[in-house]
């Protein structure tokens, strides 16, 4: 069976699964938006801002990378 056919073929209690997860997606695109503004933010601060609250460059990169899809 192939992964088209599992989705039209899927058990009836699946649509419950399905109405939760468009409930949920603006939420999720919401947090993803923050994530993805947050880490620009972060990689725009000077070293010196970034050492008052207790990172390093190294640090701000490592996460500023990250896809905005990853906590």
């Amino acid at each position: 069976m192939t992964h088209v056919q599992s989705i039209c073929h899927a058990p009836s209690g699946s649509g419950t699964s399905a109405r939760r997860l468009f409930a949920e997606l603006p939420t999720l695109i919401d947090e993803w938006r923050r994530r993805a503004r947050g880490r620009r933010e972060l990689a725009a601060l000077s070293d010196r801002c970034l050492r008052d609250i207790g990172l390093t460059r190294y640090d701000a990169n490592r996460e500023a990378r990250k896809p905005f899809w990853r906590a």
